[in-house]
């Protein structure tokens, strides 16, 4: 089998569930996602239910303030040793480098544009720009202040990859399988994980698709399968 590319969001309010989500796919995902919805509902405490199941975990939390409060929380997340987390390319250089300043073992992505926004948002809310334009300003943002990785729609890979090459690690989100068929999908700019990896992605990040599924597992299978 391939190098293992999905990362599942665990985004729930509901800890049993979440638990057996881990249970049942950990053998076949690279990571989970622990965002807002779960690290607010269960804490330090869930996270660490997690953690203890031996996964490696993408604590999404999308860090964005001064520098000395992202230097701060970067280094309180650090203590519990995800192996990604976020903070908002946009909060400027001084909050990068504040943040890589403490980063210890944990890989700090920058987040770019979400995906939840087309360019028409992104004109209306201070950016003045198309999509397209500000990821490729913030992957040489992300390059200059040395972080790990950008997270990133389906849209805007090539864009990155031609930028950065290898030198930083593209964590995508805004998947979405030919069978999916999700009717509150708030997602604007999406692909389907075979086109992603083709166009240049590292990681996918798949939350909906596969956990409500009716057979989670098989689900996330046959997603790998199309990638092989």
């Amino acid at each position: 089998m391939t190098q293992k590319k999905i990362i599942v969001a665990l985004d729930s309010d509901n800890f049993k569930n979440a638990i057996s989500l881990v249970n049942n796919l950990k053998n076949d995902v690279y990571a989970f996602k622990i965002g807002y919805e779960f690290f607010l509902n269960f804490g330090i405490n869930g996270y660490k239910s997690i953690q203890q199941k031996n996964v490696k975990i993408f604590l999404d939390l999308k860090l964005h303030d001064i520098p000395n409060s992202v230097k701060s929380g970067i280094d309180a997340i650090t203590k519990l040793n995800p192996y990604f987390t976020t903070i908002h390319i946009s909060g400027g250089d001084e909050m990068q480098e504040a943040a890589v300043s403490v980063k210890k073992n944990t890989k700090i992505i920058g987040v770019s544009i979400l995906t939840s926004l087309d360019s028409s948002q992104t004109k209306k809310y201070n950016y003045n720009d198309n999509v397209e334009n500000i990821v490729s300003d913030y992957t040489h943002y992300a390059l200059k202040n040395k972080l790990d990785g950008v997270v990133c729609s389906p849209k805007e890979i090539e864009v990155v990859k031609k930028i950065a090459s290898d030198k930083l690690i593209i964590i995508t989100p805004g998947i979405r399988p030919s069978s999916s068929s999700n009717t509150q999908d708030d997602q604007k700019r999406f692909m389907t994980p075979k086109e992603a990896i083709k166009c240049g992605a590292n990681y996918l990040v798949i939350g909906r698709p596969i956990t409500q599924s009716l057979k989670p597992l098989k689900t996330l299978q046959k997603i790998n399968t199309s990638l092989e």
